[in-house]
């Protein structure tokens, strides 16, 4: 992976906090709403803001996910883990996965995911979030819409102490969404499996893939989950890795009409939106909000995620593969170590490039010098995937910063 490494340790890298700074229960976009608006617009933006910003997720990742499996019985044409139909004999047993459970619980009060492949392919899942529910941890869990999300199922993962799913609807069309996941019928399955979910007390989260083959259906999509009980919509920007091909990623003029509609759609639906690998919605939103005349400027800015920095690749979030490999992201698969060899905290805190995620002052192109770079910071991910180079500039943003503007 071209990551530049010989840029990694570039910049101001301070000594990590030690004490968890202090976090609601929100489920919102795995962000924690304390500290002061790091979104400032334009001509508000300090360094003094960014200083403060600097230290925020050094201590410990807020969002960990967990592939428990890249076992599958979808195919997907985005799939970024390439899932095959059966499980890996190198994954995490049992009792790994116990010591993994352990070792989250030491990073604090993080939200942890367990998804996959589909991790309903793992026999012991309830064995395992029983444990992290014992742990004091709050599990949320993103299975397929196959076969194996039954109503048996999901009270288990209710009993078991689950207490949210996260499930997939690309298109509020039926066929064209069965088409994207590979599968006739998972689009019905998926609408079954949130109706299970919510009779057993799990909140559902719904996530949307946004690609070319959707991305002028917002509205529709919308419009369908409108007439749900969802929690969240999480909006994903696809990346091009795994099956997911470079043609189907949306350029940054089209990425910011996508931004509009949501934004739009904010005030109508019945729920929150967050966006994943977009994190420069956060930028298009504080543009929005200075736009507006003062008398109808937002007292307070919602939702709180607008108030803290992103939480990105490395940055507040780590991924660990389904053999334990620890990584910024499942989209930035750079290895910085293994949870069989490695303290996960450790690795977070101190492997340079975890490090240098979390200075965004430090990143290539006009993202580093962007007015928006701690409340924003770009898509790692798709830098890399898009580049080569991870701390590049976001290739989707049509954002000039202030200090490109000024130098012309």
């Amino acid at each position: 992976m071209h990551l530049r490494s010989d840029e990694v340790c570039v910049g101001r890298l301070a000594a990590p906090a030690t004490n968890h700074a202090r976090r609601t229960k929100r489920w919102v976009g795995g962000c924690s709403s304390q500290l002061l608006l790091i979104g400032c617009t334009q001509r508000q933006y300090h360094p003094h803001m960014e200083a403060a910003a600097a230290h925020l997720y050094d201590d410990a990742p807020r969002v960990i996910i967990w592939e428990m499996t890249r076992a599958c019985a979808l195919a997907c044409r985005h799939c970024r883990a390439e899932a095959i139909p059966h499980r890996n004999p190198e994954e995490l047993s049992t009792t790994e996965a116990f010591a993994l459970v352990d070792s989250i619980a030491r990073c604090g009060n993080p939200i942890v995911v367990f998804t996959g492949g589909d991790p309903l392919m793992r026999d012991d899942i309830y064995k395992i979030i029983e444990h992290a529910t014992e742990r004091g941890l709050r599990i949320a869990v993103s299975p397929s819409a196959t076969g194996r999300l039954r109503d048996s199922s999901l009270l288990e993962l209710a009993r078991a102490g689950c207490e949210r799913i996260s499930l997939s609807l690309d298109a509020a069309d039926a066929e064209i969404h069965d088409n994207f996941r590979g599968v006739k019928g998972s689009f019905e399955r998926t609408l079954a499996g949130y109706r299970s979910a919510r009779e057993h007390g799990i909140s559902v989260q719904i996530n949307t893939t946004i690609a070319r083959f959707n991305h002028l259906d917002v509205d529709g999509i919308a419009e369908m989950l409108a007439e749900l009980d969802i929690a969240l919509w999480s909006v994903f920007f696809l990346v091009p890795t795994g099956r997911a091909e470079l043609s189907e990623v949306l350029d940054a003029a089209e990425t910011e009409e996508v931004f509009r509609k949501l934004y739009r759609l904010e005030s109508r639906l019945p729920f929150g939106i967050k966006t994943t690998e977009a994190p420069h919605y956060r930028r298009y939103r504080s543009q929005r909000i200075a736009s507006m005349p003062p008398r109808e400027r937002p007292a307070t800015i919602e939702p709180p995620w607008q108030r803290v920095p992103a939480v990105g690749d490395g940055k507040g979030f780590v991924f660990i593969s389904h053999i334990g490999e620890i990584s910024p992201s499942g989209f930035l698969p750079y290895v910085c170590g293994n949870v069989r060899d490695a303290d996960l905290l450790d690795v977070y805190r101190h492997h340079p490039v975890m490090q240098r995620l979390r200075r965004p002052e430090t990143f290539g192109g006009k993202c580093g010098v962007c007015e928006f770079r701690e409340l924003c910071g770009g898509s790692r991910s798709r830098a890399y995937t898009m580049t080569g180079d991870a701390f590049a500039a976001e290739p989707s943003c049509v954002h000039k910063p202030i200090a490109i503007a000024e130098a012309v």
